[in-house]
């Protein structure tokens, strides 16, 4: 294999490359011309080297394939170098000429590089000719997992059709069945697909978490701080084929940990409803509460006092209130998350804590709102309204949820039943 050092030399190969594919390959094969179809793969090989020189693509060690890298002991075969560029003729002509298909000089076989170019053509050609749909490559992976896009959905659904194994294991230190894969990268279509064909709905991952643990983490978009349609309707799909929504992983967290963590009322509502248990706690001791209250001052996408909402309404334990003023730390800038904690208190003395909590600003710009939490939180006992308030959810506990909307109340009062916020406390 030659190597480029020049431009001049860059582009001759890619002038004579383009200069050859205008003869056609199949007639090469039909005529036996070897000589010109060594020339063909010397020259598709030559013009890899170009795109590596320009950073259009390459070859890395550990069988991942990324933009920008240098050649250097990591190499490609002419099938390989087909697949990635689409060119379906000369794959043929390859193939036709005893190319072996299995090869992963580079860390991953061609039918690798297909499914993760999503070249649908390729793959089909592959499986006919007789490609290992469920082999691994260098990093551990099958053709399956590199299904990660939704222009690559065809090509999973035609390997699975062919007999791939939908709940074979990653060959590393994820251990994660296609199915987590598909449901990481939030492809709503691939995960109904895997199911329908005998994926395992609550498999679990080298971490002990399971497909909808994994959905309900990347249903955040962190970068943007944006919530992910598709990893929300996969986690409704999961849930639908029963998934058990109180798995624990390897730290004892459930999909609500992730969901809290990720302060996304969304996903909190959903797996409340599907019974999920509000009061689990983390091998730290930690209930999801405790998790929307460490991230309510860095998601400023989420609305923390829904969060809390939900969980006070569905049982969840309040925070000790010697520790309240962490609530306030962490709520300053959101009042009304502030008074759904509050409400949930029969009564709650303030201190010195809360005041030092209270940046000046935020305490200048939610005046009103602080002046009656201080001036209800002191010494005086809270009104006879707001102590039937604690007594009626002290009897329905985690049922608040289920059985307040039932009552025949004015639409108002299921409101201050169930802690709905209103700017004041009184």
């Amino acid at each position: 294999m030659r190597k480029l050092k020049t431009r001049g030399g860059e582009k001759t190969c890619l002038r004579e490359y383009t200069d050859l594919l205008k003869i056609p390959c199949l007639p090469l094969h039909r005529q036996e011309d070897s000589k010109a179809l060594q020339r063909l793969h010397q020259l598709v090989l030559s013009h890899f080297l170009f795109a590596v020189w320009t950073g259009i693509a390459a070859v890395v060690t550990d069988g991942y394939w990324l933009p920008s890298y240098k050649l250097k002991s990591s190499w490609a075969t002419g099938l390989h170098l087909s697949v990635l560029f689409g060119h379906v003729e000369c794959l043929l002509v390859l193939l036709d000429h005893n190319a072996t298909i299995n090869c992963r000089p580079n860390g991953k076989t061609p039918l690798h590089v297909a499914c993760e170019m999503a070249n649908l053509d390729c793959v089909k050609i592959l499986c006919d000719r007789g490609a290992k749909l469920n082999c691994y490559s260098l990093s551990g992976h099958t053709a399956l997992h590199f299904c990660t896009t939704p222009s690559s959905i065809l090509c999973a659904k035609q390997l699975v059709w062919r007999g791939a194994n939908v709940n074979m294991k990653t060959n590393n230190q994820d251990e994660e069945t296609p199915l987590h894969t598909a449901a990481h990268f939030g492809l709503p279509e691939l995960v109904a697909f895997y199911v329908e064909h005998g994926a395992i709905v609550d498999s679990v991952n080298a971490h002990m978490e399971t497909p909808l643990a994994i959905a309900t983490y990347w249903a955040l978009r962190f970068k943007e701080q944006e919530f992910s349609r598709e990893h929300h309707l996969i986690c409704r799909m999961l849930l639908d084929y029963k998934a058990e929504v109180n798995a624990r992983d390897d730290d004892f967290k459930t999909p609500l940990h992730k969901a809290a963590w990720n302060c996304d009322h969304v996903l909190m509502h959903m797996m409340l409803e599907a019974g999920a248990e509000a009061n689990l706690m983390d091998i730290n001791g930690c209930a999801a509460i405790q998790y929307v209250l460490k991230v309510t001052s860095v998601r400023p996408a989420a609305q923390p006092e829904i969060c809390y909402q939900l969980l006070l309404n569905h049982g969840a334990a309040r925070i000790y209130p010697p520790q309240f003023h962490k609530v306030i730390q962490a709520c300053h800038s959101c009042p009304k998350a502030i008074e759904v904690v509050v409400n949930a208190y029969e009564h709650i003395r303030w201190n010195v804590k809360w005041k030092r909590a209270i940046p000046d600003d935020d305490l200048e710009r939610y005046w009103d709102f602080y002046h009656s939490l201080f001036t209800v939180c002191s010494n005086s006992p809270r009104t006879l309204m707001h102590l039937s308030r604690c007594a009626i959810r002290r009897t329905l506990h985690s049922r608040c949820h289920r059985v307040i909307p039932l009552l025949s109340l004015p639409l108002s009062l299921k409101k201050y039943l169930l802690l709905e916020p209103e700017g004041i406390i009184y």
